[in-house]
């Protein structure tokens, strides 16, 4: 099917004037950022385990998301509380891909996936659920996983419960 483009060329004058994400409102923790929170220091392994955090070091956070797009959908999260990738430092963003190829390789090796998905949403206008601490998005993906329920009926199929699939990657990390 070919797509066709529809030009509107008079929105952009209000797309200019909508206003901003104001992403320095957003709370650094204290339960404001939950990203934020993944660093609070000490932590009980049953907090971790609730949290869903698989690892937690220099580089930043990798846990499960708990609004997943399939099962084993994992966040990366730097360190620092910023809104875009751009406002990391140059270590802080390759530690950034350190855990992306971390979390795809547990996701292969745990989950058996055949793909993932990586990617990031920077602004409240892309999709950013939390704008004011830039993470990415590992979503495993496998052959045949996206079928007519997500168009259809809006409804999302995700065949193992978040616990489990916590479960089984924490296992699976100390072997890589």
């Amino acid at each position: 099917m070919r797509h066709q483009n529809l030009w509107a060329p008079w929105r952009i004058s209000y797309l200019k004037g909508l206003v901003e994400d104001d992403t320095s409102a957003q709370p650094r923790s204290a339960g404001g950022c939950f990203l934020c929170d993944a660093f609070e220091q000490p932590m009980s392994e049953a907090k971790r385990q609730e949290r869903m955090i698989l690892l937690t070091d220099e580089r930043g956070s990798l846990m499960m998301n708990r609004y997943p797009y399939s099962n084993g959908h994992l966040l990366i999260a730097p360190r620092a509380h910023v809104a875009d990738i751009s406002d990391l430092t140059a270590e802080a963003r390759a530690g950034l891909m350190e855990l992306a190829d971390l979390g795809g390789r547990l996701l292969r090796k745990a989950m058996h996936c055949q793909g993932v998905n990586l990617g990031m949403n920077l602004g409240r206008c892309a999709g950013a659920g939390v704008p004011g601490h830039c993470h990415m998005h590992i979503v495993p993906r496998w052959n045949g996983d996206s079928n007519f329920m997500q168009v259809v009926a809006g409804a999302r199929v995700i065949p193992q419960a978040l616990e489990e699939s916590y479960a089984m990657l924490l296992n699976a990390i100390d072997n890589l």
